[in-house]
Parts: C-alpha cells; structure tokens; sequence
C-alpha cells in the first residue's frame, strides 16, 4: 500500500510550541497547517490570539520582510491575551529557488533560528507552513530538529504503480476522514480525479453532504456528483482491454498520449497488468472451476479460499495481501479470452517493449498495433 497520509514525526528533542507543516502535497499543507491553526490558538475570539505573516510573492526583499516580521512577533509578549500564535504562512523563500538561496533570506533565516533555539517567550507559538520545501537547505534541517514536523507529501506508488493504487489511497484517505465509500465509488474517484489530494478533499465533502453522515457513498452518487478533471485515466484503458472493447481501447490510449502520458509508462502500468491478471485468473478459474464474481471485490473471498500455494505467485499490495481488485476485475471478464489469446498477447507485450526501446517507430503506431493485437476478436 501507498503511504495515503501525510505523518506528523515529532523530533525527539522538539520545542512544544514549534511546529511545521511542509510537503510536496501543496493542497493538503494548507488544510493540516487550517487544522493546526485551530488546534493552537489560545481563545479563537480573541483577535489578539492569532498573527498571520504571509508570503504574497517569492521576491527576496519579500522573504526577508516576512521573515523579520516574524522574528519580532516572536519576541513580543501577548498583548491582552493569555497568549498568542503566530503564524509565517505559505514560505516560498524555503523551495529550491532564486530567492531561496539569496544570502539575505539565508541570513534572515539564521537570526530566526538563533531566537528560536534560545526559546520563546511564554505563551507564544510559532507555525510555519512551506510547501515543497527543501529538505537540503540548513533552515529546513534545523528546523525540524527543533519543531513539531507535519509532512504532507503526495503519495509515492512506486514506478509499478497503477490506478488500483490511487484507488486503494482514496478509500483510506476517506476513512481517516470518517467517511465510508464503496469501492466502485472509490473507483469512479480515481477515474475522474485521479491522486489530487486537494480536488479529492472537495469531492469527498461535496458526496457526504449529499450522501448525508454515517452513510457510505455509493458509484451512483459518485457518477452523479463528480466532475471529470481528468482527461482520461489509465484504468480505464485497463478495464476497456480486459471487457475486449477495441474501439473504448483506442481512444482511451489516444487520450492518454495526448495528455502526455509516456508510452513506456501505458505499456507498463496499464497494458502488461492487465493481461497479467487475466492470465493469472485464466488458469486459476480453469483449474478450480471458479464461477466469475458479480463485483471485483467479491473475488478475493475466493482466493482465500485455494490452498496458499496456488495463491503465492499472485500480485501483492505493499502490506503483503493479495491485490485482489485487479484480479477480480480481470476474473469478470475472462472468459472473452482463450488461454492462448492471453500467451501471445503477454509475448506481443514483450515484443513491444523492445520495439519502443530499440526502434524509431512511432511510439503512438506501436501501442495501437498491439491493443488492436490484445482486444481484436479474430
């Protein structure tokens, strides 16, 4: 499994009003550094308990101005209050930039952190929020040795990942949230938003609105609600190949090329897992005498059921259990193959493979001639 949430990680010797809410994960930096705000300003209704320093432009005479703003709201003792946060919001001088490794925001930047290792005056507490930050810069090293550390990165599913990956991390992305989606639902997700965690978060507070609390979210009210912000989704490609559906497979993989997606990456990621899984299912289904299941998840009640030795070879998640989604959407629709359908085309894939690698041809002509290899209904 795909780490779906950002983790807080606390330095062993942190300073208890210091934290910071970094990440490459810019959407979900501003949503966890709103939930930190809330979390530590001493009374919400005194306008004397909050003090936002934010960065409107990535200028360096910006940074700096910031930067000493914040150095002097520090120091000083709350005013009228039982105390104060402040908060340095949206840093841009952190990220690897121009303006990032001038010397006068490296030396602002140092003053900070020598007022911050002394310690703060009672009852103050600073917040930095940074999205992408670097991770190498002597501030960020610092820092976090010293702070509370909050990081919101996008998921990383590897270079093997696919789309059932992104559908596993919204599933469990609504559950840290108390939401309950079905897997078709989760699917639907995936397929139309793909991992943007921000546009996610919209959309999984529009469908428990409309759903209503305690309820799950069903595919039908996700087709209903969910707009489609991607162009076109690598899962689809995988389920239009596995249904024998030519004409869905080809401009499927038009769309995906157009939008920039590497032909390598669709051979990969969509085409060579897709026949892998139906191979796979092929030869289990015929050997035991499996009955197709009405859903995909249904599949992996029956998988459990063989003995271990007849399930070892089959795809895992990164938790070790067996990826039973994608073998279940492939055991719904096996049975439009042959077992020597499946060899060929798994060789035709290798074929490929070698032909993007080695040849000039073009990549888009390679792709097309082997859907049409894989789907095609002699």
């Amino acid at each position: 499994m795909p780490r779906p949430l950002p983790t807080q990680v606390s330095a062993p010797h942190s300073h208890p009003a210091l934290y910071f809410v970094t990440g490459n994960d810019e959407a979900e930096v501003r949503r966890r550094a709103q939930e930190k705000v809330f979390q530590c300003t001493p009374n919400p209704t005194d306008t004397f308990g909050l003090e936002i320093i934010e960065m409107t432009s990535d200028t360096v005479d910006q940074g700096v101005e910031a930067i000493e703003k914040t150095l002097q709201a520090v120091t000083t003792f709350p005013f009228l209050a039982e105390g104060k946060l402040v908060w340095l919001k949206n840093v841009s001088c952190l990220k690897d930039s121009p303006a990032g490794r001038s010397e006068d925001i490296q030396s602002a930047l140092e003053k900070l952190l020598i007022t911050l290792g002394d310690g703060l005056p009672k009852g103050v507490t600073l917040l930095i929020s940074a999205p992408q930050a670097d991770k190498r810069r002597t501030f960020y090293k610092k820092f976090s040795s010293l702070a509370q550390v909050i990081l919101c990165d996008q998921p990383d599913f590897g270079f093997q990942g696919t789309e059932e990956d992104i559908v596993y991390w919204i599933i469990e992305r609504a559950r840290s949230r108390g939401i309950t989606l079905d897997i078709e639902a989760a699917e639907v997700l995936a397929t139309r938003i793909g991992a943007h965690s921000g546009q996610i978060e919209i959309e999984l507070q529009k469908l428990v609105t409309a759903a209503g609390p305690n309820h799950v979210i069903t595919k039908t009210l996700a087709q209903a609600l969910v707009p489609r912000t991607r162009m076109g989704g690598i899962f689809d490609l995988s389920i239009a190949i596995s249904q024998r559906n030519l004409p869905l497979s080809l401009s499927t993989l038009t769309q995906l090329l157009s939008q920039g997606e590497s032909a390598m990456g669709v051979l990969l990621v969509a085409i060579v897992p897709t026949l892998r899984n139906l191979l796979l299912v092929k030869d289990l289904m015929e050997r035991h005498k499996l009955q197709p299941p009405a859903k995909p998840a249904f599949f992996l009640s029956t998988l459990q059921k063989l003995p271990p030795a007849e399930t070892s070879h089959l795809p895992r998640k990164k938790d070790g259990t067996l990826n039973g989604y994608g073998l279940g959407q492939a055991a719904m629709h096996v049975h439009a193959f042959e077992c020597k359908e499946l060899m060929e085309g798994f060789l035709a894939c290798r074929d490929c493979n070698a032909a993007l690698l080695r040849t000039q041809r073009s990549e888009n002509v390679l792709l097309t001639q082997l859907i049409i290899k894989l789907v095609y209904k002699k």
